[in-house]
């Protein structure tokens, strides 16, 4: 902590340089935060809402709802993925705690995950959804999906500076994790044997205590909120661990 507190002024910079570098040249530049997953969710809509005709209410908020978790551990853990490669110049000529540069990508890409979550109670309050003091809950998923991320970051970060195929291969899990989180469609299709794998995913998790506030009005159910912040907490404490015990081959494997 003495050390985090030392640089936490090179963590801000690094922050806004990463959001900065995203809307570079960009004519829109940040509304594109906002503006990106409500064209996803048309698009899903759309498609979803009359092909497959899944019988849920509002599921606009439904679909958006997902796409605000999904979409913010896609983007973040991508990004955190390359950020010793990425910063591999900057880590040979300074010291600085190279956790940091994993930090940042994963605290710049909460600045489009809140973007996201002001998209979603915009959609609310135009089709009839119930924003209310309850969304101040929202709190508890997102901290839980920001620690995730970090730790999923870490043991990301790590391991692709020694395997660059993880570069490749991510993507690919990336896809097979959406469809095994009910992002688009409802729980209740799965098969039986389907069931638990769904279920079990802390990404499900995490989007389940979100909707419930979101759409329920609720505050979320504690059993599966303890469930999500003990995934979160062993994903952190995995990735640390892997993290620490390569960063010393960092240099010589890039």
């Amino acid at each position: 902590m003495r050390e985090f507190w030392k640089f936490k002024a090179l963590l801000f910079e690094l922050v806004l340089r990463d959001i900065k570098i995203k809307y570079r040249r960009s004519v829109l530049g940040v509304l594109w935060t906002v503006l990106n997953p409500l064209l996803m969710m048309t698009v899903l809509y759309l498609v979803f809402s009359r092909l497959f005709r899944f019988d849920i209410d509002n599921y606009a908020i439904y679909i958006l709802s997902g796409q605000v978790i999904f979409n913010y551990y896609q983007s973040a853990t991508t990004d955190a993925m390359m950020a010793i490669l990425g910063n591999a110049s900057l880590i040979k000529k300074v010291y600085l705690p190279k956790y940091m540069l994993v930090l940042a990508k994963i605290l710049s890409g909460a600045v489009n995950l809140a973007a996201s979550f002001l998209a979603l109670t915009a959609v609310m309050a135009l089709t009839g959804g119930r924003p209310g003091l309850t969304l101040f809950f929202a709190v508890i998923p997102f901290s839980c999906l920001i620690v995730f991320s970090f730790g999923a970051g870490l043991f990301l970060a790590a391991v692709t500076v020694r395997f660059r195929d993880i570069l490749h291969l991510y993507s690919v899990f990336c896809t097979v994790l959406f469809y095994l989180t009910p992002v688009i469609y409802p729980f209740s299709i799965l098969p039986d044997y389907m069931r638990k794998v769904v279920y079990y995913n802390p990404v499900t998790g995490m989007t389940d205590i979100f909707r419930e506030i979101v759409m329920g009005g609720s505050a979320p159910d504690p059993g599966r909120t303890l469930y999500c912040v003990l995934a979160a907490l062993l994903m952190l404490g995995i990735g640390a661990a892997v993290f620490k015990r390569r960063q010393k081959w960092f240099i010589l494997d890039m």
